[in-house]
């Protein structure tokens, strides 16, 4: 039985997914308990490399997630970020917006927005007068300090806004994109399993609103269902019957995954300075999440920033550093085969067991900063610098060894 279960896994799994496969969600205010928006991505790309990165030189300063090529920040792709005005976007591909799969301009497109954009009026704007063909196919997540959140289907010849506040849209609130739009051909694209995974995450959350930044990492980004199987491969049952590796392709936790953010913005009236980035980079199962705002500029902790004349972030070193020891299988079409039984097992001594109580330990420390910074109606600059001094000093000192 275990022999068939498993070769009905491959079967589903095989189909080759797209390196730039992204998975997103966006929860307006009123799908959360305390009324401020979230938006999530875990991105997949074929550069594993990302950092954080502060900019304030053209327009709206802002905190971006960026690939480890660009040697100059002001000019880098931004794959997810927040500005001062707590305007806040992130991306997946879409291939189902055209017929033929068009180089992509995503990025930099991102970048310029963040530089530019208060708001989702802001965006419209900006999109309305940039000079067509725009040289993209993407599903643009945007959410702003006034309380708007929506998705922008975006091809080279324009765009389609989906509200997430409008209950036509969206009843209850929230959106999930993977790759592909609503709005284009139908039955095609790519992430249509994760896509189940993530709503399948999410929905059941969904009656209770008890969602976080904490739970969307421990839930969404290091999720290890797989919806189309119905198989979940941190249960007792799974790790039982398919032993120590797993074929990942499907997973919204797989081999290209390069990190995870989690932006939180504020509920309206708030001062946008609140917006919290959260980010895992790395491999987020063999990394942690850890806090970061536009406000304290390049004093954000040190492990998620590039360091000076480097162009990579030591806590993704980290992390891919555990990474390497999990994609050991090298002969054939082994390069998706996770050994998971070192990420998550019985015994409680997986990478992503052993930083959990470290993460958790994050979050304790920053809660209640937040909330602090929420009633004094600003953030505190010099907190967060000691803030994060202790967040970094907590990870190198409890990170795991290599096994």
């Amino acid at each position: 039985m275990k022999h068939i279960y498993t070769l009905l896994i491959l079967l589903f799994s095989c189909e080759a997914a797209p390196v730039f496969a992204c998975t997103t969600v966006i929860l307006s205010g009123k799908a959360t308990k305390d009324g401020r928006p979230l938006m999530w991505k875990n991105s997949d790309t074929d550069n594993p490399n990302h950092s954080l990165i502060y900019s304030d030189k053209n327009g709206y300063p802002y905190l971006g997630i960026a690939r480890n090529t660009a040697t100059d920040e002001d000019r880098a792709s931004i794959w997810a970020g927040t500005n001062s005005e707590g305007f806040s976007i992130m991306n997946t591909l879409s291939y189902n917006l055209t017929e033929q799969r068009i180089a992509s301009n995503n990025g930099s497109l991102m970048r310029k927005a963040l530089s530019v954009c208060r708001n989702i009026p802001d965006f419209i704007n900006f999109l309305d007068t940039l000079s067509r063909p725009l040289n993209v196919e993407a599903n643009f997540g945007v959410i702003d300090a006034e309380g708007n959140a929506a998705y922008f289907e975006t091809d080279v010849d324009g765009y389609r806004m989906l509200d997430v506040n409008d209950p036509a849209t969206a009843p209850n609130g929230c959106l999930v994109y993977t790759n592909f739009s609503y709005t284009g051909f139908y039955d095609k694209g790519e992430g249509y399993i994760r896509y189940q995974s993530a709503w399948r995450q999410v929905s059941g959350q969904l009656p209770s609103k008890d969602f976080s930044p904490r739970w969307i990492f421990n839930n969404l980004s290091r999720c290890y269902y797989h919806s189309l199987t119905d198989v979940d491969y941190t249960s007792a049952e799974a790790m039982n019957l398919f032993g120590s590796y797993i074929y990942d392709s499907d997973l919204i936790a797989r081999k290209s995954t390069a990190s995870a953010t989690v932006i939180q913005g504020v509920k309206k009236g708030e001062n946008p300075a609140l917006t919290t980035l959260w980010t895992a980079l790395g491999y987020p199962p063999c990394s942690v999440a850890m806090p970061a705002w536009v406000a304290a500029g390049r004093d954000n902790p040190s492990l998620l920033m590039r360091t000076e004349g480097e162009y990579t972030a030591k806590i993704c070193d980290m992390a891919l550093a555990l990474k390497a020891t999990l994609y050991n299988v090298e002969r054939g079409h082994g390069e998706n085969y996770l050994h998971f039984s070192k990420v998550f097992n019985a015994e409680g001594t997986g990478y992503m067991q052993q930083l959990a109580p470290v993460e958790d330990r994050i979050f304790k420390m920053t809660d209640p900063l937040i909330d602090k910074w929420r009633q004094a109606g600003k953030p505190d600059a010099a907190g967060i610098k000691i803030l994060g001094k202790s967040v970094c000093d907590l990870v190198e000192s409890s990170w795991p060894q290599l096994k």
